[in-house]
Order: C-alpha cells, then sequence, then structure tokens
C-alpha cells in the first residue's frame, strides 16, 4: 500500500527527447502479445541505462510482485494455487526471452474464477447480521499471511475482513449518533435513536455497496488491463520508473504532464451502472455552459454527425469517457439524468480544458512593510508534443515578473510533494536566478557526460530565494533544489532529505517499429536512460538533497523514498562541473544558524514531530479487536491521545496572503477559482513552513549586498 501511494503521488522526471536504436523488424503476423513482449525487451536491451541481468532471481521477483498485485490481500487464490504457480517461480525470465505467454494465462483465468467466486462469499455473509460481542481478532498483515487451504478457511478470511469493514463504520455510525444526541440534549431537542442492531445493518449495508463497487471495477477490466501489469511488473524489475503505457495510460500521461485534455471539461466516476459527474473543471466548456453539475448522471451520449445517441449504462468507464471527450471545436450531445430527477440533452462544444491544480500560482503577503511572493509548483509540467506551449518555466517567468511590478523582495519557491517533470523546464527555471552557468550534469549508459547549463546571462530575480522541500519532493524538484544550494543561490528548507530519485527517463513510441503491422496501437515504454548528478559531482539518487534547516513533519518517520523500492539503482558521483558560486548574499551561515534556532524554539514543530513518531506507531499496528467493546475502548484511547496533535490544526500565524492583481480579476469572473484561492491563503496562513521562509527571507533580505550598502553608515 505504501508503494502504491507513492507511485501515485510521484510525477517522475522526463525527457522530451525519444529513444533512438537501430531498426528491428517484428514478424507482423505474430500474436499482438508476443510482439509487444519481443519489443519491450529489445528496447530495453537497446537503451536501458543498467541492464539487470534476467536469470532466476529476476524470475522470483517479477514471480511474487505479479502474484501480490493481482491478490495483495490474499483473499482470492487457495494454496493450492499459489503452489501451482510456483512451479515457473524461476522459469519467467525463459518464458520473456521465448515469448512464452503460458504462466500469464494460467494466473489470469484462475483469478477470474477466485474472484467470481470471491462475489459468492462477500453476499452470503453480508446477507447475515455481525455478532460484535465476540471475541475474535483480525492480522492485516497480509503480505506475512499464508494462502487459505481451501474454500471455507478462504471465507472465513473473507467473513473477518468485511466484519472488519463493516465495525470500522459501525463505530462511526454509533459515535455520530451519539455525539448527535449530546447536541440536542444541549438544544433540548428530541432525536430519534436508532438501535445498535439498527446501526450495524446500516454498516453493512454500506460494506455491501463498497463491495458491490469493487467486484463491478474488477469485471471492467479487461484482459489487455491485467496483460498491462504482467508487463509492468517485468519492466520495474530494472528500476521503479521503468513503465509501460498502455495506449490509454500513455493519454493519461500526457495530460498529466501538460495539464491540458480536449473534452468537456468534466471528471467522471462510475457508480454502479451509471456514469456520474464528480466534478465540473472550473474554465471548462461544461463550466462555462453551466447546464451539467456534480451528481448529474450520464445516461446516453450522441455525437455531431450521429443520430442516435448510445445508452452508456452498463459501460466500462474508459469506454464511456472515450464517447464523450473529443477534439476542440467538436460537439457531443449528452442525454443527462439531472439531480433532480429530471431528463434533458445537453449540447457542449469540446475545447481545450487546462486543469488549474496542475499550474503554478503565487500569493502575496507582506511583513513590516515589506512584501514577498510564494509561487507554489506542482509539478514541472510541459507539452510533450511541443515545449514551446505552456510549461511550469514559462508561467514561473511570468509570476515573478508580477512579483516584481509589486515589488516584493523575496521570494518562496514551494516544490513540496512535487514529484518531477521536464528536464528542460528545471533549466529554464535555475536560469531565472542565475547569470549563468550549469544546472545539471548527464551521464548515459555508456558513460558519457554532458553538462546542461543556462546560457542566458540575464538574472530575472536577483532578490532573496528560499526552497521549501520535503520527502515528496523528488527527481526534477531536487535538481533545482540541488542547484540552488550549489550555487549558494538559496536556502533550502524541510525534510531531512528529498526522494531520491536521481534518473532520466525518455518515452519510446513502441509503434514506430509496427508501422506495417495491423495491431493497432502498441503504446508506449519509459525507460531510464541516464542518471543525472548535481553540479558538484554527487547523485541524488537514494541521497536525495539534504536541507539547510531541517524541520519536522508527518512523513519524518515513515519510510517514503527510492530508498524503499526493492531494486533502485544505487548512488554514485562524477567530477564536479565548472561553476562559480553566488556572490549576492553576505553571510548565509548566519541565516541557516539562526532559521535552526528558531526551528528548535518552535513548540508547535516540537508537537509535529512528536504526532510524527506517533503516526509511525499507529501504522506499525496490525492486530486488530473484532468485538466491538474493545474496538471501542482502543479507539477511544487513540482519540484520547490524538487530542493534543488536534492543536496542529489550530495553529495560525499573523501574516495574511492575498492574490496578484491579474488574479483577482479573473476571481470575479470565476467563483470557483476564488474559493480555491481562498482555501490555498487560508493553508498558508496556517503553515508554520512558510512562516519560517518569511523569517528567512527576512534575514537574507539583510545579508544581501544591495542591504549592507543601503544601510552603511
Amino acid at each position: 500500500m505504501k508503494k502504491n501511494f507513492v507511485i501515485a503521488l510521484l510525477t517522475v522526471l522526463l525527457a522530451v527527447t525519444s529513444c533512438s536504436f537501430t531498426t528491428k523488424k517484428f514478424d507482423p503476423d505474430s500474436d499482438k502479445d508476443k510482439v509487444l513482449i519481443e519489443l519491450i525487451t529489445y528496447v530495453l536491451e537497446q537503451g536501458h541505462f543498467d541492464l539487470r541481468q534476467m536469470d532466476d532471481d529476476f524470475s522470483e521477483d517479477v514471480f511474487n510482485e505479479f502474484i501480490q498485485n493481482l491478490d495483495p490481500l490474499k483473499r482470492h487464490f487457495l494454496q493450492a494455487d499459489y503452489e501451482e504457480f510456483a512451479a515457473y517461480k524461476h522459469e519467467l525470465d525463459n518464458q520473456i526471452k521465448n515469448k512464452d505467454l503460458s504462466f500469464f494465462e494460467m494466473v489470469y483465468n484462475r483469478h477470474l474464477i477466485r474472484v467470481e467466486e470471491s462475489e459468492a462469499f462477500y453476499k452470503e455473509i453480508l446477507e447475515k447480521p455481525f455478532n460484535f460481542e465476540e471475541n475474535e481478532s483480525i492480522n492485516t498483515d497480509y503480505e506475512s499471511l499464508s494462502y487459505a487451504k481451501n474454500n471455507a478457511e478462504l471465507k472465513e478470511r473473507w467473513r473477518k475482513i468485511l466484519k472488519f469493514n463493516t465495525l470500522g463504520i459501525f463505530y462511526d455510525n454509533y459515535e455520530t449518533q451519539l455525539q448527535e444526541t449530546e447536541e440536542a440534549s444541549t438544544e433540548k431537542e428530541e432525536v430519534e435513536l436508532k438501535s445498535l442492531a439498527e446501526l450495524e445493518e446500516e454498516a453493512r449495508t454500506t460494506t455491501k455497496e463498497s463491495m458491490e463497487t469493487y467486484f463491478e471495477t474488477s469485471k471492467d477490466l479487461e484482459r489487455k488491463d491485467w496483460f498491462s501489469m504482467y508487463i509492468n511488473t517485468f519492466v520495474s524489475q530494472f528500476d521503479p520508473h521503468t513503465n509501460y503505457f498502455a495506449p490509454r495510460d500513455k493519454e493519461r500521461f500526457d495530460v498529466s504532464m501538460s495539464g491540458k485534455l480536449e473534452g468537456i471539461g468534466a471528471r467522471l466516476q462510475k457508480e454502479r451502472d451509471h456514469v456520474k459527474i464528480m466534478e465540473v473543471i472550473s474554465g471548462g466548456p461544461a463550466w462555462r455552459g453551466d447546464e451539467i453539475e456534480v451528481g448529474d448522471v450520464i445516461q446516453k451520449v450522441r455525437q455531431e454527425d450521429e443520430v442516435d445517441a448510445v445508452n452508456i449504462g452498463g459501460m466500462r468507464l474508459d469506454d464511456a469517457v472515450d464517447l464523450i471527450k473529443g477534439p476542440k471545436g467538436t460537439k457531443v450531445f449528452l442525454t443527462v439524468k439531472k439531480v433532480d430527477g429530471s431528463i434533458e440533452e445537453i449540447e457542449i462544444t469540446r475545447d481545450i480544458v487546462e486543469i488549474e491544480e496542475t499550474y503554478a500560482k503565487t500569493a502575496l503577503v507582506e511583513k513590516d512593510g515589506i512584501s514577498y511572493g510564494v509561487i507554489n509548483l506542482p509539478k514541472f509540467y510541459f507539452d510533450m508534443q511541443d515545449y514551446n506551449q505552456r510549461n511550469a518555466a514559462t508561467d514561473i517567468k511570468k509570476e515573478i515578473i508580477r512579483l516584481k511590478e509589486r515589488e516584493a523582495e523575496g521570494l518562496v519557491l514551494d516544490l513540496r510533494n512535487n514529484g518531477g517533470g521536464s528536464l528542460s523546464t528545471v533549466v529554464d527555471i535555475a536560469g531565472l536566478f542565475i547569470e549563468k552557468g550549469p544546472v545539471v550534469q548527464v551521464k548515459d549508459k555508456e558513460n558519457n557526460r554532458d553538462v546542461l547549463k543556462d546560457k542566458d546571462p540575464l538574472i530575472l530575480w536577483e532578490g532573496p530565494l528560499v526552497i521549501l522541500v520535503n520527502e515528496l519532493s523528488a527527481s526534477a524538484s531536487e535538481i533545482l533544489a540541488a542547484a540552488m544550494q550549489d550555487y549558494e543561490r538559496a536556502i533550502v528548507i524541510g525534510s531531512k532529505q528529498t526522494y531520491g530519485k536521481g534518473t532520466v527517463q525518455n518515452v519510446s513510441d513502441l509503434n514506430r517499429w509496427m508501422r506495417q503491422s495491423n495491431f493497432g496501437d502498441m503504446g508506449a515504454l519509459k525507460v531510464t536512460t541516464q542518471k543525472f548528478y548535481r553540479i558538484n559531482g554527487g547523485s541524488t539518487q537514494l541521497k536525495g538533497v539534504e536541507s539547510d534547516v531541517v524541520v519536522a513533519d508527518r512523513y519524518s518517520y515513515i519510510d517514503i523514498g527510492e530508498r524503499d523500492y526493492k531494486n533502485p539503482l544505487p548512488w554514485d558521483q562524477i567530477d564536479p562541473a565548472k561553476y562559480k558560486k553566488w556572490e549576492g548574499y553576505h553571510n548565509l551561515e548566519k541565516v541557516v544558524e539562526s532559521s535552526t534556532k528558531r526551528m528548535k524554539k518552535n513548540q508547535h514543530l516540537a508537537l509535529i514531530d512528536e504526532n510524527a513518531k506517533w503516526i509511525k506507531n499507529q501504522r506499525d499496528v496490525e492486530e486488530y479487536s473484532l468485538n466491538f467493546e474493545t474496538f471501542k475502548a482502543e479507539n477511544e484511547e487513540i482519540d484520547e491521545k490524538a487530542k493534543k496533535y488536534k492543536k496542529l490544526n489550530e495553529y495560525t500565524t499573523s501574516l495574511d496572503y492575498i492574490s496578484l492583481p491579474y488574479e483577482e480579476k479573473l476571481i470575479e469572473q470565476d467563483s470557483a477559482l476564488g474559493d480555491k484561492r481562498e482555501r490555498w491563503h487560508k493553508n498558508l496562513k496556517k503553515d508554520v513552513y512558510v512562516e519560517e521562509a518569511i523569517y528567512v527571507l527576512e534575514d537574507l533580505r539583510k545579508q544581501t549586498k544591495a542591504y549592507k550598502l543601503a544601510n552603511a553608515k
């Protein structure tokens, strides 16, 4: 779960260039899946930075990970299944080389059977009430759990899992009713109380609905989806960031990197057999039309050149999305069941939709009569088809110009939770803060070294600079933070170290080898082809970037980062590049020392550190009681201990944040944007890390040569 969380949150570093390999012919009459394996293996052999040997150890790793990915809670496969599968444990390297899919076919087909059997289990179990007075427990360390020996044992495992889920919901409902009763008593109002039996039935119904969604989602997956999982299990053994993109996944990846898509501008979710509007994206066609709203259910889709609409009830969500999205300027007609129950057909002209939360945003703050800017950069975004389109570097440049117009005298660049993006944008952004010079070094598999430089002598921002990072600042974030640290251009504040991803990936379109085939879109392969290094010669791989000022956060004691994977590339170093340190500050050491002292005295940060240790301890708990009274007592104890940490949400600073004038004008036309910025500004006001960054900017400002000259006696 932890690994999946990190993968969900992390956006990889990419180079814009594509891999170039010698040509190779593939049999166009062969099976598509076999050709795909052969093609991927070939691309890996030609381009991967540090190709792992495909041997028995490799085979065992593929085997273990694929089985675990298919059944992470061990609630589908039986012990006999596993033993049958295990005959292939040391054969998968040979099967991959020989394009043999027998292991995949066997496991895939068995998984379908076991999932269908499990569906019968949950339906039967949830028909009867649970007895929460029994003294029994459940262990959630599923990785160490043995497979069930037979269906009776597997059914019992399902019973405990479902009971545990239901108990949690039952407890929440019980506590909510208790709280409502107390509030009603204070107001001298009457409340109709539900019995414990009614609360249990209500909780069981919620669990049943959750299971229905789980199995419906599983049924929506096609064989090609499971095969993509198998392919990714195999390619990820070379390193954590080499991945196969099926055609649909490649589209999603492009959207995540550019922040743009063509469609109606709505986020959809499947609920049972319905496709429901979950969010209307601000500024998009659906938002502008003001006819679609959250909660509406799309029943049918008709294209502008069609007479009859297509009923999408029961359709896979991905297939429904394919019908709804489309090129800019085209029209789509949606038959929608509105929230009020009425049904109407709505015409929408598709357009380019920009996902606003992808992009950089800026706030202005004043302290003691001096203005400072805070720029939050969620990722180093760019358009993979055209770098000259909107990207992180051009946006940051615009924001800095706007801040200078407001006479800001310090800048905080917030890279927390920024998982990376385009290598080119890093170099361009770094160039905004330095005269010219190297930003990052890159080495390929042949040990060829390239130094990527800022060649523009213009410095857009000469003022004080602070960079905020945490354990989830990765790849491109680490390059920028490391470069500014090596130049002594900025002070880095944050976690002990950043994520530790020091590799470069290229995305290779697999269709370039298959132009004469009838296989259709083969997808793409993201391959680790290079490692990058700081200009001081050190790699950020595994070690990340160490902050100048280390502050506690909630991830401090949780293993998050490249070093948490089983097969990361190693740390190493190369010769440093030639660069000249920034001479705009007078005494950086003094500023760092002052900040460190403030941090040690800060009681709020001390509480954050204590909370981080407590979170680590809670994550380590694996045994839970299924007896309500025991469960209740344990949760009350947790709630009591957690009360002191609620003060973390009460923390507030004396600083107030506002939008820049250009954005205030946009907010007048877009209330949704106004709500988002209001929430962000409120969070900034409660953010102890940004507060300290402003203090550091204040100190840095007094250490600049310009300040020293202006205040010289």
